[in-house]
């Protein structure tokens, strides 16, 4: 079933009246050398999504540029209720959300290159697994047409931190929206090659 959400339903996840924007390699090379500056804006750009819950920065050991990671926590996926939440991208993945409870998790690697980093960004979902809850919970956690306003902050948008859920596919589309920002927020910064002694940590 998660794989059918994955692939059938992209066309109805662009704006009405608006012409979809070109897709990006994922991970996609920028040649940029200051990679504080650029882990600033990676962390600006995935904090309007999700909480941020483990950083490791990129960072020069022994003379070697090692690989960052950025981890957030599992957000449940706004409804068709909560247009202003850009955790669930427009059409299909709205829609499920609605329908059953879905969460989503992001996942960012930074790999230095030679001439600039490689930017990775993975999008997990996962569904509950309702076998196992009481029937009342399984009621509640039915199709969800409360209404309720979440305030980013907000304990329950970052879900249970415990088992009872199914890992899907990727949301390639929310990706795609998550990459692009960080890549237009990268863009009016300087893009030389580096000039440092700096090797690349494998």
């Amino acid at each position: 079933m998660g794989s059918i959400g994955c692939s059938s339903f992209v066309p109805l996840l662009h704006h009405a009246g608006s012409a979809p924007a070109a897709p990006v390699d994922n991970p996609h090379f920028v040649a940029i050398r200051d990679y504080e500056l650029m882990w600033e804006q990676i962390v600006d750009a995935v904090d309007s999504h999700f909480k941020i819950r483990t950083e490791q920065r990129v960072r020069v050991v022994a003379g070697q540029l090692t690989e960052g990671r950025l981890e957030t926590y599992p957000r449940i996926g706004s409804t068709m209720l909560e247009p202003w939440h850009t955790d669930s991208t427009r059409g299909y993945e709205k829609l499920e959300s609605t329908l059953q409870t879905i969460r989503r998790r992001c996942i960012v690697r930074v790999t230095p290159e030679q001439g600039g980093y490689f930017i990775g960004v993975e999008v997990h979902k996962e569904m509950e697994d309702v076998t196992g809850p009481s029937n009342t919970q399984m009621a509640l956690d039915g199709v969800r047409f409360d209404g309720t306003l979440r305030s980013g902050e907000s304990t329950g948008e970052l879900g249970p931190q415990t088992d009872g859920w199914i890992p899907l596919c990727r949301d390639v589309l929310l990706e795609q929206r998550i990459l692009q920002d960080i890549l237009a927020r990268l863009n009016g910064i300087e893009t030389e090659r580096p000039q440092t002694p700096f090797t690349i940590h494998q």
